[in-house]
C-alpha cells in the first residue's frame, strides 16, 4: 500500500475523517465555507485583527495583557536584533546560549520563587523535554485527562508509563496514586489553567495527595503566568508555590513573545538541562524573543493593574453569557468557553459570529471531548468596554437572548 493513500483519502473521501476521530472532513468544511482554521490575519493590533481587509474585534487571542503591541516590548526586540542578529543558529548546548537567555532564566526563577529555570524554544518542546528527561523505565506519570497535548505527547515519548485520572477529580487522582508501585518514581502532571475551558486545577488537594504518596508535581501554567496569582501563576493563586516541584510556563501568551521555560530546584533543572533532547537538539530561542519576554515581565511587575483589568473583563463577559443562558462551564480566567456540545452546531455559530465581525476560535473533537464542542473566547487587558458590549450584542442576537 502507498504510504500517501491515507492523505488522498483524507482530502477526497468525506467519510474518512470520521475514522480518524474527527467529526467532519476539513476539505468538505472548506468547500462549505465553514472551515475555521488557518485563517490568515493581515494585521493584528491586539484587540482588532484584519481578515481580507475587514477589521474585526478579536476575542480569540492568548495575548492576555495586550503586550505584543506595547512599544516597550517591540523596542526591546528591535534592540536585540541589532545586537545579536535574528538567530542564534545553534542549540543552547553549543553556540546558542546568549546572555539574554541566562538573564531570562534568572529573572523567572526569582519571579516564581524557585532556585533555577531553563528556557526552551517553545512551550511544546518544554513539556516534551521535561517529561522525557525525567521519566525513565519503571517511572510513572499521572495525568489529568484534559491535560494539554504537549504533556500527553511528552508522556508517551518518555520511557515511563502514563496513567490518567478524571479531570480535576482529587478522589480519582488518589485512586491512581494508590495503585502505583512503591518503588516507582511518580510525577503528577496537570495544567494550572486548562486551555480550552479556562478552569483551574485544584492544586491544594493535588499537593496534599502528592505529599501523601511521595509523588512530585509538575504544573503546566502556560495560561496562568501573567493571569492568575497576581501574575505569578496558579500555584501562587492557591498559596502552594513552594509545594509545586516544577512550574512550566510559556512566553507566547501573556508575555507577548515565543518560548517556554521550566522552573524548580537547581538539581532538577541541572538534570533536565543535560538530558532534554528537545533542548539539546533544537536551535535556541531567538534573542529578540528573549528580550521581548524580559520587557514583558518588567511591565507585568510594574503594572499589576493589567492583570486586574483582564480578569475583570472576563468576569463581566461570563456574566453576560450566563444571562443569555449560555454554558461557560467552570471558567475562572480570561478563557471563557461557550459550550455548544454538537460539533457542527459549534462551527455554525462560529461562522455566524465571524460574519458578524467578531474573531474567535472553535474547538471540536478531538481537541475537546466528544459532546463538548465549544467556542473558545478569550479576553485581553486592552479590550474596551465598548468592544465588549459589541461582542455581547453579537452573541445575544445570534442566540436569541
Amino acid at each position: 500500500m502507498d504510504l500517501f493513500d491515507k492523505c488522498e483519502r483524507f482530502l477526497n473521501d468525506p467519510s474518512y475523517a470520521t475514522t480518524l476521530g474527527m467529526p467532519a472532513s476539513p476539505a468538505v468544511a472548506e468547500r462549505m465555507g465553514l472551515y475555521p482554521y488557518f485563517i490568515p490575519l493581515e494585521e493584528n493590533e491586539g484587540t482588532v485583527v484584519s481578515v481580507k481587509g475587514r477589521r474585526m474585534i478579536s476575542i480569540g487571542s492568548n495575548n492576555y495583557l495586550g503586550l505584543t503591541s506595547d512599544p516597550r516590548v517591540r523596542k526591546a526586540a528591535e534592540d536585540a536584533v541589532a545586537r545579536f542578529g535574528t538567530s542564534c543558529t545553534g542549540s543552547r548546548f553549543l553556540n546558542g546560549t546568549v546572555a539574554l537567555h541566562r538573564e531570562l532564566e534568572e529573572r523567572f526563577a526569582e519571579y516564581l520563587g524557585k532556585e533555577d529555570a531553563l528556557v526552551f524554544t517553545t512551550g511544546y518542546q518544554t513539556n516534551l523535554g521535561v517529561l522525557t528527561a525525567l521519566l525513565g523505565r519503571g517511572d510513572i506519570v499521572v495525568c489529568d485527562k484534559e491535560n494539554h497535548a504537549s504533556i500527553v505527547d511528552g508522556s508517551r515519548l518518555s520511557l515511563g508509563r502514563m496513567m490518567r485520572f478524571r479531570h480535576n477529580d482529587p478522589s480519582d487522582l488518589e485512586r491512581v496514586l494508590r495503585s502505583c508501585p512503591e518503588d516507582a518514581g511518580v510525577l503528577v502532571a496537570v495544567d494550572g489553567v486548562f486551555s480550552m475551558e479556562g478552569d483551574l486545577a485544584p492544586l491544594p488537594e493535588t499537593v496534599e495527595l502528592c505529599r501523601k504518596y511521595g509523588a512530585r508535581l509538575l504544573v503546566d501554567d502556560a495560561h496562568g503566568i501573567g493571569v492568575t496569582g497576581r501574575g505569578r501563576g496558579t500555584a501562587a493563586e492557591f498559596g502552594v508555590n513552594d509545594e509545586v516541584d516544577l512550574i512550566m510556563g510559556t512566553f507566547s501568551k501573556a508575555l507577548a513573545s515565543l518560548g517556554g521555560f521550566v522552573a524548580g530546584d537547581k538539581s532538577a533543572i541541572h538534570w533536565i538541562k543535560h538530558r532534554a533532547r528537545s533542548l539539546i537538539f533544537s536551535t535556541s530561542l531567538p534573542p529578540s524573543n528573549a528580550a521581548a519576554s524580559l520587557a514583558a515581565l518588567e511591565i507585568l511587575e510594574s503594572e499589576p493593574e493589567l492583570v486586574d483589568r483582564v480578569n475583570e473583563t472576563a468576569k463581566r463577559m461570563r456574566g453576560h453569557y450566563r444571562e443569555m443562558g449560555l454554558n461557560v462551564g467552570r471558567s475562572a480566567t480570561p478563557i471563557v468557553p461557550i459550550i455548544i456540545g454538537d460539533a457542527m452546531e459549534a462551527v455554525k455559530l462560529w461562522k455566524a459570529v465571524f460574519d458578524s465581525g467578531v474573531y474567535t476560535n472553535v474547538a471540536i473533537p478531538p481537541a475537546v471531548p466528544d459532546g463538548k464542542a465549544l467556542l473558545r473566547t478569550s479576553y485581553m487587558a486592552p479590550h474596551t468596554d465598548e468592544q465588549m458590549e459589541q461582542v455581547a450584542q453579537v452573541f445575544a442576537s445570534l442566540t436569541g437572548s
